[in-house]
């Protein structure tokens, strides 16, 4: 009870003991005076009222402060998490415009598309950087990158242990980067109906150096037998569709599927001469659908949704396998592998248009070039690894 109720109920009390006592006077007085108390404690609620209208104004707008408060340092630290997610991303907000000055990339033929695709699309923001590349392949590339002629080196295999040391007497430290998977679709029409799957001995028996002259599928079954392989090659007409020495799924096909076998046998490494050759992939798929009992071969990621030809299943070694973009990534398919750049630690910390070049290569390279290009992207927790180990190497 406040004061004034106090006075109050005082008043009250006192207009009632005198009512008691019969006094007239007294009790008209304490009427007046219970009168005067009660418009004062009117006035007294009426005044608290206000006030605590003021103190609930108050505190509300206290509250939309502190609200508008809590917004700003939610969008600040929004702000903070983007700016973070552009730094780890590669530096986009980096001006890449301002950069200058020489990278050289030499290696595999099979990897030098996709470089070739990550340098038009930095070039673009990084006019002013001179980039060259050129695939004479990973071996040469590599012979290349240990000497310190480049600053990157392209490979459609892992370095070999005798490449790594070479690098190493030449006090040359490397980051291995891994860019993409190369997956090979073997084809025939989609009218042949005899073939399902192939193995590596009878595309060896139907395409290696040994089958010059070969006119149908069935004249291998003897050198697929003399292999160990299943001699039972349809007897059908043998039309041979496929990409021409100057492009990289050439020599991923000869590297993956016909060179262990080639050398094996004292042969060397390279495809029939009698087949019909193109650097066109659409040229190759005409050839093939043409042709109801035709053979070839392109990228995967050209022929995944191509009309009226027949992916064929493909054993090498461990039973059939389908073509798809999960056996690619997951190396199930034999026709796949790896594909690496390999970065020169020390040029890459000295020069910074060779570091934010690879940082590019790691976003735009491992998101947009890679499959651009026909190859298979790495999978996302993949290319995550690939960045959390350029990052570490920086």
């Amino acid at each position: 009870m406040n004061k004034t109720h106090r006075i109050f109920a005082g008043a009250i009390a006192l207009t009632l003991t005198t009512a008691a006592c019969g006094s007239d006077d007294a009790s008209e007085t304490a009427d007046e005076a219970v009168t005067e108390v009660t418009e004062v404690s009117e006035a007294a609620d009426d005044a608290m009222t206000e006030t605590s209208d003021a103190m609930t104004e108050t505190s509300d707008a206290m509250t939309e402060t502190s609200d508008a408060m809590t917004e700003t340092s939610d969008a600040m630290t929004e702000t903070s998490d983007a700016m973070t997610e552009t730094s780890a991303s590669g530096g986009e907000a980096t001006d890449l415009s301002s950069l200058s000055g020489d990278i050289t990339i030499s290696g595999s033929s099979t990897v030098e598309p996709i470089s070739v695709r990550v340098q038009e699309l930095f070039n673009e923001q990084a006019p002013d950087v001179n980039i060259t590349v050129d695939g004479p392949g990973t071996g040469d590339g590599f012979q290349l990158f240990c000497e310190g002629s480049t600053d990157i080196s392209d490979a459609s295999r892992a370095i070999k242990e005798e490449e790594a040391q070479a690098c190493a007497d030449a006090g040359i430290e490397f980051t291995e980067l891994q860019v993409g998977i190369d997956g090979i679709a073997v084809m025939t029409s989609s009218a042949n109906d005899a073939v399902d799957c192939v193995s590596f001995e009878q595309i060896y028996g139907l395409v290696g150096p040994e089958s010059t002259g070969f006119g149908d599928w069935s004249d291998a079954n003897p050198l697929v037998e003399e292999l160990g392989g299943d001699a039972s090659l349809p007897d059908a007409p043998l039309e041979i569709f496929g990409p021409g020495e100057e492009s990289g799924t050439f020599d991923s096909f000869i590297e993956i599927v016909l060179e262990g076998i080639a050398e094996e046998r004292g042969q060397e490494a390279i495809t029939r001469p009698d087949y019909n050759p193109s650097a066109d992939d659409n040229v190759i798929l005409q050839g093939i659908q043409g042709s109801d009992t035709s053979f070839g071969w392109v990228g995967f990621a050209f022929a995944e949704n191509a009309s009226d030809v027949k992916l064929l299943q493909v054993d090498g070694g461990d039973g059939c396998v389908e073509a798809n973009a999960e056996t690619i990534a997951s190396n199930e398919y034999p026709v796949s592998r790896p594909l690496f750049i390999y970065v020169n630690d020390a040029t890459a910390q000295e020069n910074p248009q060779l570091a934010a070049f690879v940082d590019f290569y790691m976003q735009d390279g491992l998101d947009t070039a890679t499959s651009e290009v026909g190859y298979v992207a790495l999978a996302d927790d993949a290319k995550d690894e690939v960045r959390s180990t350029w990052d570490a190497a920086l």
